[in-house]
């Protein structure tokens, strides 16, 4: 019930982020001491960032400060898929990282040990809502920077020449069926429904763990709860019929999946030669080109009952926390750093911001930012997810962070690739175990 009161209040408050923003961020602030004190003469700054995508906004950022403060602030950006194996061997060395990241209370039970009580910090304080703090009993383990939203993104005008808009498209049969109409004409069409659901590391993640938040979703609502250690997989059914709209209406053979990578997907959509593309928010930056006139955005439906109200999937899953093992000065330094990343001109553009909003003139982050410095969004993908809201549409919250385990989330997704390419039930039934007895085995694995 605390998870779904957590969904309900994330919701909320990323309407009144999206729906109300505040303008013009703030000033650059120097007081951002942390609980206890400190002194940040000499502290330096080594962030390990989690999202490759915005890498080059958070080298840039991290130069920007360095010119203002005199501050080293280091940032690495670990491979998509290899964040937490990243951070293992990070925290290893002398020079570990002073700002890292967790997806939420899962990933917490690893690092709580490593987390610096964030409460009382200046940062913390310009939270808009507590509900945005991940904690550990009474310590404020961690703080969610950004709230996010996927679905599937589409091209506005191909889905007009194949007749269709998204006014026609409110279900799952009614997304199966303008799927599958576009696959039997896409050789007159000149495009394919769907984009390769590629499952190599820097893809799989929107499979097996952002697809599969639909079933866990579905799961928890009807059960009335907000975790389990054994999920049952009442909705598996349903996860499998959007797969196989997927990979048998793409680009390519479902066969040639394993092969098939996030930066094909992204070039095959931006070409037309799809116009379904399951992503987020984040991806606004790969697929601009376009043009925001012709970029929209729909739910992931699975065939639930009920889904006609169904909205986008919106949560956050990426908190900071600071390293209590790094030096005094060390986490003074960070601490002054986050704050000023949402607090001052140049850290909100940059992380709120879009086309041209860096110094550099490179797009900002796009993020919206559960702080009170928040901008109202430039990126047409957000302002969507905000429409779908207003428009009373219910938000799927995200459930992924109760996933047990990152080789939870492989089994599944090496169970995925295995049934594409022969798609028969007993193969099919391979998933099923990966997901059902695999989320029982590592639940007890993690909680021994």
């Amino acid at each position: 019930m605390k998870k779904r009161l957590f969904a309900l209040a994330l919701t909320g408050a990323m309407v009144a982020g999206m729906l109300t923003g505040c303008g013009g961020g703030g000033t650059p602030s120097g007081d951002s001491s942390p609980s206890g004190g400190g002194d940040a003469t000499g502290g330096k700054v080594y962030y390990l960032n989690f999202k490759p995508e915005q890498d080059a906004q958070w080298q840039e950022l991290a130069e920007l400060y360095t010119e203002e403060t005199g501050v080293e602030v280091t940032v690495l950006t670990a491979a998509s898929g290899n964040y937490e194996t990243t951070l293992k061997s990070e925290m290893a060395k002398t020079d570990a990282p002073t700002l890292f990241q967790v997806n939420g209370p899962v990933g917490l039970a690893a690092w709580k040990d490593y987390c610096y009580d964030l409460t009382g910090s200046a940062v913390a304080g310009e939270l808009s809502s507590d509900e945005f703090a991940l904690m550990d009993g009474d310590k404020m383990a961690g703080i969610g920077y950004v709230i996010e939203t996927y679905g599937i993104i589409y091209n506005k005008t191909l889905l007009e020449q194949a007749g269709y808009s998204a006014e026609d498209i409110k279900s799952f049969a009614d997304l199966k069926k303008v799927a599958e109409d576009i696959t039997a004409r896409k050789d007159e069409l000149g495009f394919s429904a769907f984009t390769s659901a590629g499952m190599d590391g820097s893809s799989d993640w929107r499979f097996k763990t952002h697809l599969a938040n639909l079933p866990i979703y579905y799961e928890y609502k009807a059960d009335g709860i907000g975790t389990t250690d054994a999920i049952k997989g009442t909705y598996l059914d349903n996860y499998r019929q959007i797969w196989d709209l997927y990979i048998n209406n793409a680009t390519c053979e479902p066969t040639l999946l394993s092969t098939k990578t996030g930066d094909d997907a992204v070039a095959e959509f931006v070409t037309g030669q799809a116009v379904f593309y399951q992503n987020g928010t984040w991806a606004y930056n790969d697929v601009a080109e376009l043009g925001d006139e012709n970029l929209g955005m729909l739910p992931i439906y699975i065939g639930v009952d009920g889904e006609e109200s169904q909205g986008l999937c919106t949560g956050c899953e990426n908190y900071w926390c600071v390293n209590a093992n790094a030096s005094e000065a060390d986490i003074k330094a960070t601490l002054d750093f986050m704050n000023w990343c949402v607090t001052s001109e140049t850290g909100v553009q940059a992380m709120c911001g879009g086309e041209g909003a860096m110094p550099s003139g490179q797009p900002g982050m796009g993020f919206v930012i559960p702080f009170q410095g928040n901008l109202e969004s430039t990126n047409p993908l957000v302002n969507i997810a905000s429409q779908y809201v207003a428009d009373g549409y219910t938000s799927v919250s995200w459930n992924f962070p109760t996933m047990p385990s990152e080789e939870w989330k492989n089994g599944v997704g090496s169970a995925l690739t295995s049934y594409a390419a022969d798609q028969s039930d007993a193969h099919w039934d391979a998933v099923v175990s990966a997901f059902v007895d695999g989320w029982a085995a590592e639940a007890a694995a993690v909680n021994s």
